[in-house]
């Protein structure tokens, strides 16, 4: 399922990226030769092409039909085998299409992008990432306008938070609420973390019993962070009410219904779910006394355990037992608030960027496992659509990089003919494009081989 997602959800951010080139291409009357979603070495699953008015589609072809040739202004539509991206194939541009500056014809056409002055390049180059922007945009607004958005406040959840390693190992203690970061109050745990994890040096207040502290933490909080591979900073702490059983529960053949609340195990009390779980573990293959209440009324019941140390109860979600925040958006209102939620990833995004330069955050670049590992095992609207979104703003954001082969090595260079109204010559183009290649590649084949590393160790 989860490949199944990612390969869904990279496809149709291809397919809007390229669609943003070919679209300002069209606008300035370049032609595109070929718009193909996946890559097509040897041979393409579908290529189609209209000629003569009527649409003509090839299945499982090495080439394309001689008849596609006699309408040179029409594009190729076609859908390759090999699922890792797609491309726009614009007439007269050389970039990863073009394999060298020679296959050029020597007259430049009015309909090729060579052509075309330069600020109708800038716009062709970067309509794909603007499209992805834009994309990402519209998906969270309508996210907004279908389910709203529901928060748990950071003070309604009572109990406090259980956190991570690195900030036990920084001075949180598990319970701590908190209550404001750099002197800035804080509502929502997302926002805290953010802020934890991009401020320099920040100085956390929380509310720890009945004291309120100030921790301040080390400047290398974040590498720390990104070293230990963190996955979550800190979750709330709520009582272990059973919500639903497992196919065989033990709990539930011995007695115990939907709606017990577990207090505690062999006459120790276990107050959160993480104080149960961590003290069940201790009597794998047993016998143990669990304490619950039922109706306000204490009860006990003794369970055999198994290897796994489990009672096959599903807890209560703490979205169900603390208030939460809900907000409806009308179709208007989701718009801005769309906006708004785009560009605040953006933003926090580029600010989070640094750290890939840095020894923690190059060891923990990943590839497509990385990725795929950010979808959940079974199939989810919301969280498919706030993972596309997600990515479409990565997407625009390393496009936009000035590196050759990428959109943005495009953008530098015809950003360099507009300043000193020299255009660079097909020769140098073609050889940035072929470094910026090699240097994509690299990058590719590292980050990939990270995350066979990590399925090697059993980390995936």
């Amino acid at each position: 399922m989860k490949i199944l997602a990612l390969l869904v959800s990279l496809s149709l951010l291809v397919f809007i990226h390229e669609l943003g080139h070919y679209l300002f291409a069209r606008l300035f009357k370049t032609r595109v030769d070929k718009f193909y979603l996946f890559f097509n070495p040897y041979f393409s699953i579908l290529r189609a092409k209209k000629v003569k008015g009527k649409w003509n589609l090839s299945w499982f072809s090495k080439k394309s039909p001689d008849s596609f040739e006699t309408e040179p202004d029409h594009t190729e539509w076609g859908i390759g085998w090999v699922p890792l991206g797609g491309y726009c194939a614009i007439s007269g541009m050389i970039d990863e299409n073009t394999t060298s500056a020679d296959q050029l014809p020597s007259e430049v056409n009015p309909w090729e992008y060579r052509s075309k002055p330069a600020w109708q390049r800038l716009l062709i180059v970067l309509g794909g990432v603007i499209m992805n922007f834009v994309g990402a945009l519209i998906i969270f607004s309508m996210m907004l306008f279908a389910w709203g958005k529901e928060t748990l406040p950071i003070q309604n959840a009572t109990m406090g938070y259980d956190y991570t390693d690195v900030a036990l190992k920084n001075g949180f203690q598990n319970g701590d609420i908190i209550l404001a970061v750099n002197a800035k109050p804080v509502y929502e745990m997302q926002d805290a973390v953010e802020k934890l994890l991009l401020d320099e040096s920040p100085t956390c207040t929380i509310r720890r019993g009945l004291e309120t502290i100030k921790i301040d933490l080390p400047k290398d909080f974040s590498k720390q962070m990104i070293a230990a591979n963190a996955k979550l900073f800190a979750a709330p702490r709520f009582p272990f009410v059973i919500d639903n059983f497992a196919i065989g529960s033990i709990a539930q053949k011995s007695g115990m219904e939907i709606g017990d609340s577990i207090v505690g195990i062999n006459g120790v009390e276990t107050q959160t779910f993480t104080d149960f779980v961590g003290e069940i573990s201790k009597y794998k293959s047993k016998e143990v006394r669990v304490d619950f209440y039922r109706n306000n009324t204490a009860q006990s019941v003794l369970l055999n355990l198994d290897d796994n140390g489990k009672i096959g109860a599903v807890a209560r979600s703490p979205y169900l037992i603390f208030p939460t925040k809900e907000i409806s958006y009308g179709f208007f209102e989701s718009i801005p608030a769309g906006i708004a939620q785009g560009t605040e990833t953006l933003v926090n995004y580029v600010k989070q960027f640094k750290f890939v330069f840095s020894k923690e955050g190059a060891s923990q670049l990943g590839g497509f496992g990385t990725i795929g590992n950010l979808f959940p095992a079974s199939w989810s609207w919301p969280i498919f659509w706030q993972m596309t979104a997600f990515l479409s703003i990565i997407l625009a954001f390393m496009n936009i990089l000035p590196i050759p082969g990428l959109d943005g090595g495009h953008v530098m260079f015809t950003l360099w003919e507009m300043i000193t109204r020299r255009k660079p010559g097909d020769k140098f183009l073609e050889r940035a494009q072929m470094v910026g290649m090699i240097l994509l590649f690299t990058l590719l084949i590292y980050a990939n081989g990270n995350d066979l590393v990590r399925w090697i160790g059993g980390k995936f």
